[in-house]
């Protein structure tokens, strides 16, 4: 597997992004992705679409492979088993163009300087984001949720269930996400402090999406119980 060169640093980077029936998505997000990263590495894990979702990702020239099983985090487990390269990080971003990659080089710049932080993520709920949104109770949820991943597990992140984020791969190139679902973030959160590091946040603006929202309330409960237990496995 071969990473691509030049001046963005995209050779110590690569991109791994989940979709399911992305097809409006995917390629907005994919093209700003490529403004300001140099020829970077992105691998697309399918969740079998519905949608033209792998034919834009094909024409992309993107790598794809197409899950087995159901759910983000099932998703990104299976494509840490399929990067056998070394990237110095690893980028995590949503296929729906919610999340600006503008905000990409910043936070490699971050891990660059500092090397006790081990993810940097993008923060929706500083005093810019608007909370029309996020709207009622999903913005209620991310709040109470944040609660608890501090007070369960002493993460203290203003938007732990952020969709964007930028990770050392010596924390995650041996990780076997327990996660099948929306918890993987949480999992991903308390790894990253089990391993020692630091998180640190940036403030980031965040869109609408485009295409069919998958979050639900149901998988609210879902993240809750993986705060909960993450704490109990460390402890027993």
């Amino acid at each position: 597997m071969e990473f691509g060169g030049g001046s963005g640093r995209s050779s110590e980077v690569a991109v791994l992004i989940a979709t399911l029936n992305e097809e409006r998505g995917l390629g907005p997000t994919v093209r700003e992705i490529k403004q300001v990263l140099d020829e970077p590495y992105i691998l697309v894990v399918d969740g079998n679409s519905k949608d033209g979702t792998v034919k834009v990702a094909e024409q992309l020239g993107l790598r794809v492979i197409i899950q087995k099983g159901k759910g983000k985090g099932c998703a990104i487990g299976q494509a840490l088993d399929y990067l056998t390269a070394d990237p110095r990080y690893l980028v995590l971003t949503d296929a729906d163009f919610t999340y600006p990659a503008e905000y990409i080089p910043r936070m490699i710049r971050i891990l660059d300087e500092n090397p006790e932080i081990g993810m940097v993520a993008g923060n929706r709920f500083d005093k810019r984001f608007e909370l029309a949104k996020m709207r009622g109770i999903f913005y209620a949820g991310n709040r109470f949720l944040a609660l608890a991943q501090h007070l369960v597990n002493g993460i203290k992140m203003t938007d732990p269930l952020s969709g964007l984020r930028v990770v050392r791969w010596s924390i995650l190139e041996n990780w076997k996400p327990k996660s099948k679902g929306f918890d993987l973030e949480a999992e991903l959160n308390y790894l990253v402090e089990r391993k020692g590091y630091g998180i640190e946040e940036i403030p980031i603006d965040y869109r609408e999406r485009l295409g069919e929202k998958k979050l639900k309330l149901r998988h609210g409960l879902v993240i809750l119980s993986r705060i909960v237990s993450e704490s109990l496995a460390v402890n027993s």
